[in-house]
C-alpha cells in the first residue's frame, strides 16, 4: 500500500500521538452521558406524569397527551444540547465557568423551545375537542372549543370567532408571545442544569477524597513495609555475630544446633507479607524460634515465661512487631551479666476493643532509652522500641499506644496497647 499511486502520506508519530489523546479526551469529556441522560429523562418524566394528570381531569385527554408528547420531546433535545454545551465549552473549564455556560445554554434552550412551541402549535398540534364553558359578566355565555370562542347571547345570533394563528401575527407580537413562554421553560432549564452541576461537583469532590485515601493508604503501607523490612537485617546481624562467637569458642555442636534455628525463624519469618497481621498465636509462636536460638547462646542465663490467655490466641497484630524488642532485651539484659535473667512475654485484655501485650525482663542491666531511637543508651542500627511504636502509630494511629520504661526490680518493660481484632481478614 506504501507504493500505490493513491497512498495517504504516513502519519507521524507526534500526529499520531495527538490524535489519540484527542480521542480520549473526547471520550473523557462525556464520560459521564448515562447519569446525564438518565437525569433528563427523569426531569421530563415527572413533568409528563402532571402533564397526565391534568389531562384526565379534562374531557379530551388523549389529544392533550398527544400534543404535549411532541413539547415532551423537543424539551428533551434541548435539555441534551445544553448538556452537550456544558461538556464540550466547559470540559477544561472551573465549575464557577460551567456554571456561567449552563445559565446561557438554558437561556438559549428556553427561547428556542418558546419560538419551537409557536411552530408546533400553528402546524402540528391537534385540535382539542374539549369544550370551557363559563358564563360572562353581561350575562353571555361563553364557550371555547379548540380555536373556536362562540358567544352565545339571549334572543340574538350567537357569535362566532376564531382564534388567529401565531403566524397571523407580526413579529413584534410573536416575539413577545414567544418569550412569554420561555420564562416558564427557563426555570426548568435551570433546574436540571443546577441538579447536573450539583452532581458533578459532588462526584470530584467524592472522587478526590477516595484519591486522597487511596494516596494515604498506599503511603502507611509503604511506611509500615518499610519499617518491617528494618527488622530482618537487624537481626541477622545479631544472629550472625553470635554464630561466629560460637565457631571461635569452638562450640561446633551449639554452632550448629543454631544456624538449623535460625532456619527454621527464616523459613517462617519471610513467607511473611511485610504489611500483613497475623495472629498473637503466630507472633508468640515466631519468638520462640528466634528464642531458642538465643538460648543455645545462653543456655543458663535466659529463662523464658509466656503468659498468653487462650481467648486472646487469635487476637490481630502486625507481623513480628515484637521482634526489636525481645532483640533489645537480649542485648542489653541478658547479654552484658552472668545472672539469670527472665524474660515474659504476657498479654490481657484492656477493656473493650483493646488489649495489652507487655515483653519484660527481671534483673540484668536495665536497657535505657537513647537518643538513637533503638530503645537503649549504646549504639546499634537504628531499629527497637521506636520501630515498634512508628508501626503502631502507622498501623493504629491514636488507637494504639506505646510504653516503656525501667521496672523497680532493675529489669525493663515494654506495654503496647492495641485495638482487639480477632478477625481471619
Amino acid at each position: 500500500m506504501g507504493n500505490g499511486r493513491f497512498a495517504s502520506p504516513a502519519l507521524s508519530d507526534n500526529t499520531v500521538g495527538m490524535f489519540m489523546t484527542e480521542q480520549g479526551y473526547a471520550r473523557s469529556r462525556f464520560s459521564d452521558w448515562p447519569f446525564a441522560l438518565k437525569s433528563i429523562l427523569g426531569f421530563w418524566l415527572f413533568y409528563a406524569a402532571t402533564v397526565v394528570a391534568r389531562a384526565f381531569l379534562g374531557t379530551d385527554p388523549w389529544t392533550t397527551l398527544q400534543n404535549k408528547l411532541i413539547i415532551i420531546g423537543v424539551g428533551i433535545a434541548f435539555t441534551c444540547l445544553i448538556y452537550l454545551a456544558i461538556c464540550t465549552l466547559g470540559a477544561r473549564g472551573s465549575i464557577r465557568w460551567k456554571t456561567a455556560l449552563a445559565a446561557v445554554a438554558s437561556l438559549v434552550a428556553a427561547v428556542g423551545m418558546g419560538r419551537t412551541m409557536m411552530f408546533i402549535e400553528d402546524y402540528y398540534m391537534q385540535e382539542s375537542k374539549e369544550e370551557f364553558r363559563f358564563q360572562a359578566r353581561e350575562g353571555f355565555t361563553v364557550i371555547e372549543k379548540g380555536e373556536q370562542i362562540r358567544i352565545e347571547r339571549t334572543a340574538q345570533d350567537p357569535v362566532v370567532l376564531t382564534m388567529p394563528k401565531m403566524y397571523e401575527f407580526d413579529s413584534k407580537k410573536r416575539w413577545r408571545i414567544a418569550l412569554d413562554i420561555s420564562v416558564t421553560w427557563l426555570f426548568f432549564f435551570l433546574a436540571w442544569s443546577a441538579f447536573y452541576l450539583a452532581s458533578v461537583v459532588q462526584g470530584t469532590a467524592r472522587g478526590a477524597e477516595r484519591r486522597a485515601a487511596e494516596a494515604e493508604t498506599a503511603a502507611q503501607a509503604a511506611q509500615v513495609r518499610a519499617l518491617r523490612y528494618q527488622v530482618n537485617p537487624h537481626f541477622l546481624f545479631n544472629t550472625l555475630n553470635s554464630l561466629s562467637s560460637l565457631i571461635i569458642a569452638g562450640r561446633g555442636d551449639e554452632a550448629e544446633s543454631m544456624v538449623l534455628k535460625l532456619s527454621n525463624f527464616f523459613r517462617s519469618s519471610l513467607t511473611l507479607d511485610a504489611t500483613a497481621d497475623i495472629s498473637l498465636a503466630e507472633e508468640i509462636g515466631l519468638q520462640r524460634l528466634y528464642l531458642d536460638i538465643e538460648k543455645v547462646r545462653f543456655p543458663r542465663r535466659l529463662k523464658v515465661e509466656f503468659d498468653i490467655p487462650e481467648e486472646l490466641e487469635t487476637a490481630r497484630l502486625p507481623a513480628l512487631l515484637l521482634q526489636p524488642i525481645v532483640e533489645n532485651a537480649i542485648k542489653h539484659a541478658v547479654s552484658p551479666t552472668r545472672d539469670t535473667v527472665t524474660l515474659l512475654i504476657a498479654a490481657r485484655e484492656a477493656g473493650p476493643g483493646r488489649f495489652t501485650i507487655e515483653v519484660s525482663n527481671s534483673g540484668g542491666r536495665p536497657a535505657t532509652n537513647g537518643k538513637n531511637g533503638n530503645g537503649n543508651g549504646t549504639s546499634g542500627t537504628g531499629v527497637g522500641i521506636a520501630n515498634v511504636c512508628q508501626r503502631l502509630s502507622a498501623r493504629f494511629g491514636s488507637l494504639a499506644k506505646c510504653a516503656y520504661g525501667p521496672r523497680a526490680d532493675g529489669g525493663y518493660s515494654v506495654l503496647l496497647t492495641l485495638p482487639l481484632d480477632r478477625s481471619d481478614v
